[in-house]
């Protein structure tokens, strides 16, 4: 005989239901907020530098930046260099932060870059400057800051890196302020006699190759969308860039697995090249 619910246990089974997918939702939610923003990068210089310099046995690389440099949401491009055969030996900091700016790097600078010892360092800092509105001659004078310390503090051959377009519609407003910054960067390079990679002048290239971009549309949402769609569902950084019409980018700002490339393609050529003539170690 088929048993019949009363109207109590069927909502009792309903708020059961409910409450189930409320936790699958929340438990989904915490996974990706911890992996994309909460989980410290790859060998932080917290862990690395802990007790100074790494003991490695080929040169020690900090990178230091943002978001884009830490690569929990986006291609993680200093892992990439991690397993190039060529860069075998080399021993890499990651001293990526989410959301910071200039003047948060330039206060960590002794902890999580001369604290290391570096044999080279690269920086690649100002995009939350850009999108918060710091004046670009506060942005110029954080940055020389940081490049100073570096250069009183060790003997690292240092690399300033010009800034990838926010988004690929580059006659977007953003991307006409973000040129103040890029210049910025090119002249304190030349004023510190440090190198200089066009990360901003390969990323253009590469766009002015194809149509104009989606208008440019970051927010919060919109990366955590992507951040869900790789770590729940699997999409590659690569197809969650062209689910949002995009190519080097996955929400705008952070890099898609061929924005990716570009950035570690850039400082792979330049780590040989910049190797011979650190001051550190023979």
């Amino acid at each position: 005989m088929k048993r019949v619910l009363t109207r109590k246990q069927k909502k009792r089974i309903g708020i059961a239901l409910s409450a189930g997918l409320l936790l699958s939702l929340l438990a989904a939610a915490g996974t990706v907020g911890y992996l994309t923003f909460l989980r410290p990068a790859a060998n932080p210089p917290a862990e690395a530098c802990a007790d100074g310099r790494p003991q490695a046995r080929g040169p020690v690389v900090v990178a230091a930046g943002a978001s884009v440099t830490k690569g929990t949401l986006g291609r993680n491009w200093i892992g990439d260099l991690r397993r190039r055969e060529d860069l075998r030996g080399y021993e890499f900091v990651n001293a990526g932060h989410n959301g910071d700016t200039s003047a948060d790097l330039r206060r960590r600078v002794d902890s999580d870059i001369t604290a290391c010892d570096p044999d080279l360092v690269t920086i690649l800092i100002g995009t939350n400057d850009v999108r918060g509105g710091v004046p670009a001659e506060e942005y110029r004078a954080n940055l020389a800051a940081i490049v100073d310390r570096v250069l009183e503090k060790t003997t690292a051959r240092v690399a300033l890196m010009s800034l990838p377009p926010l988004g690929e519609d580059l006659e977007a407003g953003v991307n006409h302020r973000l040129r103040d910054y890029n210049a910025a960067i090119k002249e304190t390079a030349n004023r510190a006699r440090v190198d200089y990679v066009p990360v901003n002048e390969r990323f253009t290239d590469r766009l002015r190759s194809r149509d104009r971009g989606p208008t440019y549309d970051f927010g919060f949402t919109t990366a955590c969308l992507a951040a869900a769609r790789h770590y729940l569902f699997g999409n590659s950084w690569d197809e969650v860039a062209r689910g949002n019409g995009l190519e080097l980018f996955v929400d705008h700002i952070h890099l898609s697995d061929r924005g990716g490339a570009i950035l570690s393609d850039l400082t792979a050529r330049w780590l040989p090249s910049a190797r011979g003539t650190t001051g550190n170690r023979p």
